[in-house]
């Protein structure tokens, strides 16, 4: 089995600002698993959750140590190759691309999508958020417009969080509403607020309508959420609090939800794992992405039809995303028939 590790830039068309900053382009980590001439593509995309990051320089080194590792193994060992990561502690992104590649290898050796072998049903997808980023009340209104023009919007992702405060907060989300009064909101505050606030805008958002906040406090405040889930009427998801299926557990007494992402997770493997952990606790799923391309973000569709919600919009905001898969339809993040991931390079690829 070989690994061929390679570097794609990708830029995005509206530069997304959240709590802890501003992306506006990101070099991501393409993976391929051959064997029988038979290619497998994962992705791997860097990220950062306060003092945890993996960066494009930290998953590329990991990849290209374990390498030859994996050469004396084949794409069917998953299990085996999933304890071989562990024991070199590979970083989640480098897991995740791994994972991804040796899914793609199977549907393709096989000649079927992975949806198709998972016997999951693709008329249960549901609409997918797009985000608007923090941003001046005018440049929310504008975004939202963009969005509006660009797709069939069924939802919207509002990031608030800003170092200005909530009350920036709250005339930033209602001009979003007030340009897009008929699309259904939610909020997402990537841990920007402290309890207090996190308490206030609940109460406050709940009257606007809102279905949800996302991440409303810090990672490493979760002993805070059981006071929070105490006071608000809204539904509480953790994104950054939640990376694996073995942080669901403590956290379900006091959420509604978790945001699974193939970076955090360490790929579809654990994303399965978490979706089950999820549901045996009563909690509603989404999937969300980072600066994913079209491999990642068509790679997380094909577990689509098991989420509440879907959160797959980072590749509809580049400009030169080298890859192309999952369509979009009525708002819906939609896998195609064509075997594995169904991912073939676009225009853009070099």
């Amino acid at each position: 089995m070989k690994t061929q590790i390679n570097l794609f830039t990708v830029n995005k068309r509206f530069p997304l600002t959240i709590s802890r900053g501003t992306t506006a382009q990101t070099t991501n980590i393409s993976v391929k698993i051959i064997e029988n001439d038979i290619e497998g593509w994962g992705e791997a995309s860097p990220f950062g959750v306060g003092n945890h990051r993996q960066t494009t320089e930290m998953i590329t080194d990991a990849l290209q140590k374990i390498a030859p590792v994996l050469e004396s193994y084949n794409p069917w060992q998953r299990q085996e190759i999933e304890a071989v990561l562990t024991q070199y502690q590979i970083p989640s992104a480098a897991r995740a691309a791994i994972d991804m590649a040796l899914y793609d290898w199977m549907g393709k050796s096989v000649n079927l999508p992975l949806w198709k072998m998972w016997g999951l049903n693709i008329k249960n997808i549901v609409p997918t958020s797009v985000t608007i980023g923090i941003n001046s009340p005018e440049g929310a209104a504008t975004r939202t417009k963009d969005w509006l023009e660009y797709m069939d919007v069924q939802l919207l992702k509002v990031k608030l969080g800003t170092k200005e405060g909530i009350e920036a907060d709250r005339k930033m989300l209602l001009a979003v509403k007030e340009t897009a009064p008929e699309i259904d909101l939610f909020v997402d505050a990537n841990g920007g607020w402290s309890l207090a606030d996190a308490i206030s805008m609940s109460l406050w958002l709940a009257d606007l309508g809102i279905k949800y906040i996302e991440q409303p406090l810090p990672r490493g405040e979760e002993n805070k959420l059981a006071t929070l889930k105490e006071h608000s009427p809204l539904p509480i998801f953790v994104d950054e609090s939640c990376f694996t299926s073995v942080d669901i557990p403590p956290l379900a007494d006091y959420v509604d939800g978790i945001n699974i992402k193939l970076m955090k997770s360490g790929g579809l493997s654990e994303a399965w794992r978490m979706v089950n952990t999820a549901k045996a606790h009563n909690l509603q799923v989404m999937f969300g992405c980072y600066s994913d391309s079209s491999l990642a973000n068509t790679a997380a569709s094909q577990l689509a039809p098991l989420a509440d919600y879907l959160d797959l919009d980072s590749h509809l905001n580049l400009i030169d995303d080298p890859f192309v898969g999952a369509s979009v339809e009525k708002g819906r993040i939609l896998p195609n028939n064509l075997p594995g991931l169904g991912v073939q390079y676009s225009a853009f690829a070099t």
